[in-house]
């Protein structure tokens, strides 16, 4: 038909969020350049994409709730959830506007799915949502609305989270899951991993984020199964918004968009549709 257009549909996509403020501070814990490959990559990811989004909705790492919050300020304030860095950090701003309707419609969804949840009026974007998109979209002009992981932390709920929200990404709607793929504290401070086992966990993981569907919705599933897998998480609060992606993503295929080595271990983002 003559004039006709398909439009392209939007991916969910999983992002290292940093270090608490990481990208808006000297780094001192390690290399000054630590963060600048993957702030460059963060940097660069509006331009792999379809158009600017309409709305952004973002699983980050840092809100957990019994029962599924989802932000429904038309303004949410900052919540500086982090500790011990420059003062300056904690003056930061992110006036991206929030969305009610969004937010209802979200509820909608997970309602169908039989996905108990709450609207949130009073939460705010915690660091795990402001600090990556103030480097992926500083404009901040694109409105955004934060969800809740559930304390359960049960990778299959979550997946079954993001496939509730499959449609919104035929609305140039982008979902983002916001953690980092490896987070055991005690070998990110001391700045390697002599067993390799970042790497040997980050070898499977990006072997099932790009298995077929179905191999990687169980893959997934069973991520504790993992090489080294509950050293390179020993509480998975940081990988568990990838089940939200992998969720969303139906039966379009997966991608490792970005890998680099950050404070001596492996860190990757995926990618699907």
């Amino acid at each position: 038909m003559i004039g006709c257009m398909t439009q392209q549909r939007f991916p969910s996509l999983y992002i290292p969020h940093g270090a608490g403020p990481c990208f808006f501070m000297p780094w001192t814990m390690g290399a000054a350049d630590t963060w600048d490959k993957t702030e460059t990559w963060l940097k660069n990811v509006l331009h792999t994409l379809p158009q600017q989004p309409a709305a952004i909705v973002i699983f980050s790492a840092h809100w957990e709730a019994d029962i599924i919050q989802i932000n429904s300020h038309p303004n949410p304030d900052l919540i500086f959830d982090y500790y011990g860095f420059p003062d300056h950090t904690y003056k930061l701003t992110y006036p991206a506007p929030g969305s009610p309707k969004l937010a209802k419609r979200i509820q909608t969804l997970f309602a169908a799915a039989s996905i108990n949840s709450e609207l949130d009026p009073n939460h705010g974007f915690d660091h795990g949502t402001f600090i990556p998109l103030k480097v992926m979209f500083p404009e901040a002009n694109i409105p955004v609305v934060q969800v809740s992981l559930h304390t359960s932390l049960d990778p299959d709920f979550h997946q079954q989270m993001g496939a509730a929200l499959q449609s919104l990404r035929d609305d140039n709607i982008l979902i983002l899951g916001s953690g980092i793929s490896f987070h055991n504290m005690q070998i990110l401070m001391r700045g390697a991993d002599p067993k390799d086992h970042s790497v040997h966990f980050d070898n499977w993981l990006t072997d099932a984020c790009t298995a077929n569907p179905s191999a990687r919705k169980e893959r997934l599933a069973h991520w504790q199964a993992a090489p080294s897998a509950n050293i390179c998480h020993p509480r998975e609060e940081h990988l568990i918004p990838l089940m939200v992606t992998e969720g969303a993503a139906g039966n379009d295929i997966g991608q490792n968009v970005f890998t680099d080595k950050v404070m001596g271990v492996n860190v990757s983002a995926y990618q699907f549709g």
